[in-house]
C-alpha cells in the first residue's frame, strides 16, 4: 500500500493539517483500514476507491475511529486526484473542485443549535459568551481572539462532555490578518487532543458567523500551533469551503495491513 501525505489548508508545508490519501481498487477490511490509519498516526487517513461512473468512494479513519465527516481529508484527496472529483461518503456525495493548488469543496451545512453544555464547563476555558450543539460537537463561543489561542481545556473535561468534538471560537481580527473569525477544534474522544485545521467544523462555523456578521462569504483561521486558514461560503442548507494544499512526502507500507 502506497500513501502520500499532503497538508491541508495551507501553502507551506509543515503547517495546516497533515492528511495520509491512498487510492486503491477495493476497500480493505475495517480493521485493517484502521491498523493503517492507526499506524499513520495523523488527525485524519483517506481511502478512496474509484468507481464505474468516474466517481470515488471515500472513508476516513483517525488513528482510533472511522468518522462521518472530514474536510481537510477530502481536500488532501481531491488535491492529488485534481479536477473536479466527487466523492460518496458516509456524509452523501460531496462535489470538490480543483484549480492551481487549490481546492473547493461542497459540504452540508451543520448551523449549531443554542444549549447548556452537558455538565461542567471544561476548566481551561474562559466564561462563554454562546454555547450550543452541531451534530455531534459542541460548540462554544468566546469573548476574543486572545482567549481563543489561549485557550487550555481540560482534556478530561472534553471528554466528560460527550460526543465528538468540541470547538471554540470568537470573532475578531487577529494576528493572522484578516480573517473574520477564529477557532480551535478539540476532539479526544476521537483520538485527536486537539485537530490542526478542522474543515468539517466550519460547516457550523460558516453559518453561525455568516448570520451574526450578515455576510454568507467569510475566511475562518485555525489557531492551533499548526494553523491554517479555511474559506467559507454560505448556500443554504451547503457550505462551500476552501483551502490549499501541498504534497509533503510519499509513504509505502512494506507489510501487509
Amino acid at each position: 500500500m502506497k500513501l502520500t501525505v499532503v497538508d491541508a489548508f495551507t501553502d507551506c508545508p509543515f503547517s495546516g493539517n497533515p492528511a495520509a490519501v491512498t487510492v486503491l481498487d477495493a476497500f480493505p477490511a475495517d480493521a485493517a483500514m484502521q491498523a493503517v490509519a492507526r499506524e499513520m498516526n495523523l488527525s485524519e487517513t483517506s481511502f478512496v476507491v474509484p468507481r464505474a461512473d468516474g466517481e470515488y468512494d471515500l472513508r476516513w479513519f483517525t488513528p482510533t475511529v472511522e468518522v462521518d465527516l472530514c474536510g481537510h481529508a477530502t481536500l488532501a484527496a481531491a488535491f492529488l486526484l485534481g479536477g473536479s472529483p466527487v466523492f460518496h461518503t458516509r456524509s452523501g456525495r460531496l462535489a470538490c473542485r480543483t484549480d492551481d493548488g487549490r481546492v473547493e469543496m461542497d459540504f452540508p451545512a451543520r448551523p449549531p443549535v443554542a444549549c447548556p453544555l452537558a455538565g461542567r464547563f471544561p476548566e481551561g476555558l474562559p466564561e462563554a459568551k454562546w454555547t450550543g450543539r452541531a451534530g455531534e460537537d459542541w460548540f462554544v463561543e468566546l469573548d476574543g481572539w486572545a482567549d481563543v489561542v489561549e485557550a487550555r481545556p481540560d482534556p478530561a473535561g472534553v471528554v466528560a462532555l460527550g460526543g465528538r468534538a468540541l470547538i471554540v471560537t470568537a470573532a475578531g481580527h487577529g494576528s493572522e490578518g484578516d480573517a473574520d473569525f477564529v477557532s480551535r477544534f478539540f476532539a479526544p474522544n476521537a483520538g485527536i487532543p486537539e485537530d490542526p485545521v478542522t474543515g468539517s467544523a466550519h460547516c457550523a462555523l460558516g453559518p453561525y458567523w455568516a448570520e451574526r456578521l450578515g455576510r454568507t462569504r467569510l475566511t475562518g483561521y485555525q489557531a492551533s500551533a499548526r494553523g491554517g486558514t479555511v474559506t467559507v461560503e454560505v448556500q443554504g442548507e451547503r457550505v462551500r469551503l476552501g483551502g490549499r494544499a501541498v504534497r509533503v512526502s510519499e509513504v509505502t507500507l512494506l507489510v501487509q495491513p
